[in-house]
Order: structure tokens, then C-alpha cells, then sequence
């Protein structure tokens, strides 16, 4: 009783208000469907984190143990990307190559909040961290703001993460912007037919070799993803496939999840720093999309057979829900317009931009 009003005592108001916080994360996860595999470990993670002696936090609390053992060494992130890798289907891709570079063209957001962030006084590492939300791939903000930024990794996890789930309502008004009517119903060709198995084994292998060979500091992030692609596509693995979509990717992102609301604690968390990055986390993703899409714009200056600008947003690596936004907003406009398997096509290639990107950073910061 005696431990219990002692608790009580040593509540102050910023753990209460990371509670509320907390609480507010697990309804957008079970209310709103918002990112909830991440989201919810979150939200929970946050209530453990802040409630005064808690044992789940501290030099033997088992949310500080598995930092330590899975954030703080990287494992986590680097597991996330094999499951992600035995998910995607690079066919899309492999038919359109050169929708890699919207995948490319997508990372606008990530140099301009770099900017941003440096001119509202954070450090050129920390502001590399924030600017990587604009990677929209939550494995590859951790990753990087683990190695750069470790205080700022609560923060910048929520940010990734409810950026990504919030594409829908972010993306449609910046497209609207930037296109005509005219531009938004233009239709595109779709190559059918199959890729064939050999190019699907070698291309995993191919992307590997090629950016680390180039930028070395990615080999850990694009290795692990087309390692777990490899396990995908080779045809005697189809066990270990399944089970790295399944349940490792499902284990981990419960671990991952929960053990980042570790560093969401009141005092850390509730600073006019979590606000900067949470609004240049937005600018990021504003940014990204209008890169795609005004690349789009421009390679159609010199195209006879026009794209669709609006596939140019989908290079962010928001996959696949970019391409579902895309390819709705085309069916609003033209009933008869079908722009999902292109648009999937450049998604998939902003899931390797996004890699290559923090590889780069990391490369010329590290």
C-alpha cells in the first residue's frame, strides 16, 4: 500500500500527459487502422514507460534490456527488412525499370527538411535523422537515427510511422496542386507477362552487389532487404519465406515496436524539439510527393507517350499504400483509368530509394 501511494506521489504532469499520448496511439490503432502493428506496441510501450517506478524501464527492465539488444545494435530494423524483402514482388519493377527513378526523384523531401532542421538549430547529424521521415520507411528512420540521433528516436519513430499511415490524407491535396484535370486522367500501358525466374534470382543478387559497391554504408539496409527477397524468389526456400513474412516479421515488429517506447518518456519526449520534428516530419512527406510527381511532369516535357504525374508520388516508400491512393484518386477522375500496376511498379522502386537514400546519408555523414 505504503509502494502503491508512493507511486502516486511521483506522477507529474508530463507523465500523465505521455499516458494520455499513449492512450491516444492505441485508439488510432484499433479506432482508425492507423499503422496498428506499429502503433499499438507504441502506445502500450509509452503507458510502461511513464508510469513512476515502473519496472519495465531501467538497468534491468526488460523495454531498456531489449533496446539495448535489438535498437541499439540495429538487429531489429535489419530483421524488419528481411521480412519486408520476402513480401515484395519486384515484377512490377522488373517490367518498367525505369520507374526506379521516381523512386529516386521521391527523396526531394528528405534533403529539403534536412535544411529545414538545421535552420531550426539541430546539429547536421540530428538533422539527417529527422529528414530521413521523408524516407517514409520506418525500418530506415530507425536505423539512421539510432546511428546519429538515439535521443531523438521516439519522436522520430512516431513521426515515420503516422506519416505513413496518414499518406492518404496528405498526398491527394499536394497532387491536386500540382496537375491539371487533364494530366490526372491520362491513361498508361501496363507491360503484361511474366518476369522470368531467373531475373527475379539475379536481381536481388545484382542490387546487392551494385549498391555496395557504390555506397558501401547501405550494404547492411539493402542486403538484408533483397536477402529477404532472395528467399522469396529462389523456389526451394518457400518455408523460410513464409515464415520471415509471417512470423518474424510479426515477432519483430511487436519487439520493435514496443521496446521504441522506451525512449518516450515524459521528460525526454516533451521538449519544443518533438514538435519541430513532428512538423518537419510533415514537410518531408509534402516534399517527396511533389518531387515525384513534378519528375514526372518534367520527363513528360520530353516524352512522346505522356505518364501520368500522379505515379510520381508513389516513389516515396509508403508501400503499398501510395499506390492504392494513386491508383483511387485515377478512378475518381476516369472510371476507365487503371493506374495500380504502374503505380505499384514505382512504389516498389521507392522501397529501394528509400534504402539507397539512408545508405548515402549515413555514407556521407557517417
Amino acid at each position: 500500500m505504503e509502494s502503491m501511494f508512493e507511486s502516486l506521489l511521483l506522477f507529474d504532469y508530463r507523465q500523465v500527459i505521455m499516458l494520455a499520448v499513449g492512450c491516444v496511439l492505441i485508439w488510432l490503432a484499433i479506432a482508425k487502422k492507423y499503422e496498428p502493428a506499429l502503433l499499438l506496441p507504441i502506445g502500450f510501450g509509452t503507458l510502461l514507460s511513464n508510469i513512476p517506478m515502473s519496472a519495465a524501464i531501467g538497468e534491468h527492465g526488460p523495454l531498456t534490456i531489449l533496446f539495448k539488444a535489438g535498437i541499439s545494435t540495429e538487429l531489429f530494423p535489419l530483421l524488419i527488412f528481411i521480412a519486408i524483402g520476402a513480401m515484395i514482388d519486384f515484377s512490377p519493377l522488373l517490367k518498367n525499370p525505369f520507374m526506379l527513378l521516381f523512386g529516386a526523384a521521391a527523396q526531394l523531401g528528405i534533403f529539403v527538411t534536412i535544411a529545414g532542421a538545421t535552420l531550426l538549430g539541430f546539429d547536421l547529424k540530428e538533422a539527417a535523422s529527422i529528414g530521413i521521415i521523408g524516407a517514409a520507411d520506418g525500418p530506415t528512420s530507425i536505423y539512421v537515427a539510432n546511428r546519429f540521433a538515439p535521443h531523438l528516436l521516439g519522436p522520430i519513430s512516431v513521426a515515420a510511422y503516422s506519416y505513413m499511415a496518414l499518406v492518404p490524407i496528405i498526398q491527394p491535396p499536394v497532387i491536386k496542386l500540382l496537375t491539371s484535370k487533364k494530366e490526372r486522367r491520362i491513361h498508361m500501358d501496363y507491360h503484361s507477362g511474366d518476369v522470368p525466374k531467373i531475373v527475379k534470382i539475379v536481381f536481388p543478387v545484382a542490387i546487392t552487389i551494385i549498391s555496395g559497391v557504390f555506397v558501401p554504408s547501405s550494404i547492411a539496409l539493402i542486403g538484408f532487404l533483397m536477402f529477404g527477397n532472395l528467399l522469396r524468389e529462389c523456389g526451394v526456400l518457400d518455408s523460410l519465406s513464409k515464415s520471415a513474412q509471417n512470423e518474424l516479421g510479426n515477432i519483430v515488429t511487436i519487439l520493435l515496436g514496443i521496446t521504441i517506447a522506451s525512449t518516450m518518456q515524459g521528460g525526454a519526449f516533451l521538449r519544443p524539439a518533438t514538435l519541430f520534428i513532428l512538423m518537419l516530419g510533415l514537410v518531408a512527406f509534402i516534399f517527396d510527393t511533389a518531387g515525384g510527381v513534378m519528375f514526372a511532369k518534367l520527363m513528360n516535357l520530353f516524352m512522346k507517350k505522356k505518364i501520368n504525374p500522379m505515379i510520381g508520388a508513389c516513389g516515396i516508400s509508403a508501400f503499398p499504400m501510395s499506390a492504392r491512393v494513386i491508383h483511387t484518386m485515377a478512378q475518381k477522375e476516369d472510371p476507365f483509368n487503371f493506374l495500380l500496376m504502374p503505380a505499384v511498379s514505382v512504389n516498389v522502386g521507392g522501397q529501394i530509394g528509400s534504402v539507397i537514400a539512408g545508405g548515402l546519408i549515413l555514407a556521407l555523414l557517417g
